[in-house]
């Protein structure tokens, strides 16, 4: 389909011509049409720890299969971890966010280790990724403590979507308190929501997540200010932030 877009009848002969041909032309092409951020879906498929690979090893590997032919396990690691830094780079440089999914979960047999946000420290911490902002969606989950350790990187933000429509707004106060109290602006509000089929479509998984963020931030800034932990006034100011306005700073909103 990128591909298609872009109008191109196949592959180019080598991943450096693919990288600018396909990758940062599609991105470019999203950009210009209002895309604010990409998401990355690889911890339903593989691991989250992507390494940092010069271009001759990962060009080796598309240049013996971009005709067909699989390769190893190891060996197309190579190229997917080549291209993830190539399109967190562009992304940072476009102006646009990298969505990564953290939750355990969505299958029987997913590979829970796969997804803790503590194996992206080194994706984090890269100087050549400075300029791009990541979040980690659904706040990973069970991993949450990670996560609030990842915070601390200045380009790391997380959400609480998807928490929002599986978890009690109780759950969600006990992760809330601890990111707040260290992060209140890096923490963004998120629903999550999608079409579940008949009766249950993405308007109800909207309303279901968005009263139950609400009633979450309550326990928590509530709780906070009986602990004399901040004033009521920066209770108000904590929930507009997380409700709406880290997201306009991190997406270039533009909201009040």
């Amino acid at each position: 389909k990128y591909m298609a877009d872009l109008g191109l009848s196949k592959l180019p002969a080598t991943l450096g011509e693919y990288l600018a041909q396909v990758v940062t032309a599609t991105l470019e092409s999203q950009k210009k049409n209002g895309c604010v951020a990409l998401k990355f879906e690889a911890a339903y498929l593989r691991s989250l720890s992507f390494d940092k690979v010069e271009l001759p090893a990962a060009s080796e590997v598309y240049a013996k299969n971009v005709n067909g032919g699989e390769p190893s396990h190891e060996k197309y690691k190579l190229l997917q971890d080549l291209i993830f830094h190539h399109i967190a780079g562009e992304a940072g440089r476009l102006g646009m966010a990298i969505h990564i999914h953290s939750f355990p979960g969505a299958g029987n047999y997913f590979i829970v280790n796969d997804c803790d946000p503590l194996l992206l420290e080194p994706v984090f911490n890269d100087p050549t990724l400075r300029n791009t902002k990541f979040v980690l969606i659904h706040g990973g989950g069970t991993y949450y403590q990670h996560t609030s350790a990842m915070l601390w990187k200045p380009n790391v933000y997380a959400d609480i979507s998807l928490l929002t429509r599986l978890w009690s707004p109780h759950q969600i106060s006990i992760v809330l308190r601890d990111w707040l109290s260290q992060f209140p602006e890096k923490v963004l509000f998120g629903t999550d929501a999608f079409n579940n089929g008949p009766g249950f479509g993405w308007e109800l998984n909207a309303w279901i997540a968005s009263n139950t963020a609400r009633e979450a931030l309550t326990i928590t800034l509530s709780e906070m200010v009986k602990d004399h932990e901040i004033s009521l006034d920066r209770a108000k100011e904590i929930a507009t932030m997380v409700m709406r306005t880290n997201a306009s700073k991190l997406y270039n909103l533009e909201l009040k």
